[in-house]
């Protein structure tokens, strides 16, 4: 009896090993899926915002190219003003210089009417 119980212990301890082998390589399994799914995340992660940032980028120069013209735009408009300024100037500037010269050189003092009239009692 003792050779038979000796028999099932030493089965026993065989299954036992055997499904610790099988345990081991379902961990190994698991492990295996679980670092190859992150690279795959990864890979996706890294393909996704490239093409984020090629969208990004292309959004980007349309709108620039926006600015850039109505920047040109704004530029020649006062490219322009100022030119029509500067005509003005040109034109009417001495007779404004003598103008204000004669003002001030030619003082005529008056008195005010608030000063000039007594007040009323």
């Amino acid at each position: 009896m003792s050779a038979q119980n000796s028999a099932g212990i030493q089965t026993l301890l065989d299954a036992e090993r055997e499904a610790q082998k099988i345990v081991q390589k379902a961990r190994e399994y698991r492990t295996k899926r679980v670092r190859d799914a992150k690279a795959e995340a990864q890979k996706e992660i890294e393909e996704y915002r490239k093409q984020k940032d090629e969208e990004f980028k292309k959004f980007q120069t349309e709108h620039s190219s926006g600015n850039k013209k109505a920047e040109e735009d704004a530029s020649k408009d006062a490219e322009s003003k100022l030119a029509e300024i500067k005509e003005a100037g040109g034109k009417t500037g001495d007779k404004i210089v003598q103008d204000l010269l004669r003002v001030v050189m030619e003082v005529k003092p008056e008195v005010p009417d608030r000063v000039a009239a007594p007040p009323t009692a």
